[in-house]
């Protein structure tokens, strides 16, 4: 059986600040009404013969991979949570490790999480031809038949035909300098390195144990040592703390002799600049992506993003990247948004929190938005979503003051337990035991105004949690 594993590890920093830690670009709205996440679940999902997926994803992303493959009405998702990054390699062992728990056989497609493909049908026909390669025992990678000489992405230089629409690999390449791209382009034999594979389970584990050993042993501990936790299989920390850090292409395919790969032309983008997403939107006339509430005079081939709470003009600008968010705004050269992880990296040197979160912050039972905040006080718009409940939970510094704005609350405070209606409000004292839960049809919201010394998110100590955070 075909089963497509989903690597969503990824941070997306070069697409800051919509990508964040706690949001990465995976999970946002960026070509399309489904997010990239979605459009990789949905793409594997109309493959024939196709089962559940398997996810990899840090612990922090639960949530989000859990809602939307519900979204999609997904079923039957195994959900793995890497404990800490360890690149590409260890995060696929663990798949293979799961796919062979339910399958001996099992076919893996291994697919980035964040990466756009406009057609898929031409997908669709590579897989097709990289399937009878995987089942003669070939490790099959994709490459992208090359449009430009990129500096981007590695390469892939192809050897003798083997099979309907597949070579031999007979060496990849590092991201090459301008002058190398083109000599490759002019050769005509070298693909972009795409970072999707096809394989046999148990033929990536049997080179990993040959080329990898460590790799190979812990994560056969790590996964053996696993145990399942709602919707969730959490990756023994211990075990996996002691594998390698190292990529498939380095652990792997760069040294086994069973390299392959197919061409194709699927009109593929690893969305990895805001450059990558203007390439890949349709633009007006003056070649420009305008997204939310924007005007453009006389300026031509920009990406302007903006939000729908403020009007971003822009006048007399070319090649230009402005991206508005409620609390940060990104103006650049489109020509220099590959450096935006060094904007990132300074945000990290001054100790800002930029980096991390965005203003509104998603939670398994709904979100929350910082209106405002100051000495001592802060302000929130929180949406708890239909049946959803906060954890049980105390503060040691603050007190805090609900006001219901739309639809009712259940309100336990210390032994009490009542119902708090749309323009009614209710007191937590600094200390007070205390509980929210939406017992509606309805989204609930409400503003919090927190008071007190100390607000930070970490003065939440959870007597009880249905998601398991306690």
């Amino acid at each position: 059986m075909l089963t497509s594993v989903i690597l969503s590890g990824g941070s997306g920093t070069r697409l800051w600040p919509l990508s964040r830690k706690n949001l990465p670009k995976q999970f946002l709205e960026l070509a399309g009404t489904e997010t990239l996440f979605q459009q990789t679940a949905e793409r594997t999902r109309a493959l024939a013969g196709t089962g559940a997926p398997i996810v990899v994803c840090s612990e922090e992303h639960r949530f989000l991979v859990a809602e939307q493959l519900r979204a999609l009405k997904v079923e039957g998702a195994s959900i793995l949570l890497e404990p800490m990054p360890r690149n590409t390699a260890p995060a696929i062992a663990l798949a293979a490790w799961q796919a062979l728990a339910n399958d001996a056989d099992a076919t893996l497609l291994v697919l980035p999480a964040d990466h756009l493909i406009g057609d898929t049908r031409s997908f669709a026909e590579a897989v097709g031809k990289a399937m009878p390669l995987a089942e003669q025992g070939w490790l099959v990678t994709f490459g992208i038949r090359p449009e430009a000489a990129e500096t981007g992405f590695g390469y892939i230089k192809r050897a003798e035909a083997i099979g309907d629409g597949g070579f031999r690999v007979e060496r990849f390449v590092e991201k090459p300098d301008v002058a190398k791209a083109k000599t490759y382009i002019e050769a005509g034999d070298y693909e972009w390195n795409s970072g999707m594979f096809l394989f046999q389970a148990a033929r990536f584990l049997e080179e990993l144990q040959q080329h990898a050993p460590a790799m190979h042993a812990a994560s056969k501990a790590a996964f053996d040592k696993a145990k399942a936790d709602l919707d969730f299989v959490r990756i023994d920390k211990d075990a996996f703390a002691t594998s390698p850090d190292n990529s498939i292409d380095y652990a792997v395919m760069e040294k086994t002799t069973r390299a392959a790969v197919v061409p194709v032309s699927c009109a593929w983008s690893d969305i990895g600049s805001w450059d990558a997403l203007w390439a890949a939107s349709q633009r007006d006339a003056a070649g420009n992506r305008l997204e939310g509430d924007v005007i453009a005079v006389d300026s031509h081939n920009c990406f302007v993003r903006g939000t729908e709470r403020r009007l971003v003009a822009a006048l007399g600008l070319e090649d230009i990247v402005i991206v508005d968010t409620p609390d940060a705004v990104l103006v650049a050269p489109r020509a220099r948004v590959q450096d935006v992880k060094r904007v990132v990296d300074k945000i990290k040197l001054d100790g800002r929190q930029e980096h991390l979160f965005h203003r509104k912050v998603y939670r398994p039972w709904g979100s929350y938005d910082s209106v405002d905040m100051g000495e001592r006080f802060q302000v929130k718009r929180i949406t708890v979503k239909p049946g959803a409940a906060l954890s049980l939970q105390r503060h040691h510094h603050r007190a805090e003051h609900w006001v219901i704005v739309s639809g009712t609350a259940e309100v336990t405070r210390n032994d009490e337990v009542f119902l708090v209606a749309e323009n009614e409000s209710t007191f937590l004292p600094l200390g007070a035991v205390h509980r929210l839960r939406n017992p509606g049809k309805v989204p609930l919201e409400l503003i919090e105004v927190q008071s007190g010394s100390y607000l930070g998110e970490d003065d939440i100590v959870r007597l009880e949690d249905v998601y398991g955070r306690a």
